[in-house]
């Protein structure tokens, strides 16, 4: 997609793979902070001590998987959801390395089908896309496929 259009349906084309623009480093807080806020117990997000026994897998608190996924498609919605009417599924999810605080993470994007919605196909259209993280080291930390309902530049 040329980043001078809008994201309008018309935009994307099968097999057009896009590297978004801006990186985001994970820091302490944006683990903790929502690990906590959601309730998850696993100490190994937030116990930094028992992270660094000798039976911990990881020398150190390894990044909740809900935060992965979370920046990874954020940093996607610039050029994937500009023009989106609404989230339709997420599937396919894979979390393929640990991340770290410290981490910077990025994301590519590949659009795999498109096609007009059964219900709304004057307005606008399902767009699938492949999503993908990878850290600073370029080793791929997250995997997803999402459909997103677009509307047309018509519309």
């Amino acid at each position: 997609m040329d980043r001078t259009s809008n994201g309008f349906y018309e935009d994307f084309t099968p097999g057009d793979i896009y590297r978004h623009a801006r990186g985001k480093t994970i820091m302490e807080y944006d683990n903790v902070a929502t690990t906590l806020q959601v309730m998850n117990t696993a100490a190994e997000h937030f116990n930094e001590h028992k992270m660094q026994s000798s039976s911990a897998i990881f020398p150190q608190r390894v990044t909740f998987g809900g935060v992965t996924i979370a920046t990874v498609i954020g940093l996607t919605m610039q050029d994937t959801a500009e023009n989106a009417i609404r989230e339709l599924r997420m599937d396919k999810i894979r979390l393929k390395a640990p991340v770290f605080h410290g981490d910077t993470l990025y994301a590519y994007s590949k659009v795999l089908d498109k096609q007009d919605s059964d219900t709304e196909s004057l307005t606008s259209g399902v767009i699938h896309f492949e999503h993908y993280g990878i850290n600073q080291n370029n080793v791929i930390v997250f995997q997803a496929e999402r459909w997103v309902l677009v509307k047309k530049r018509s519309a």
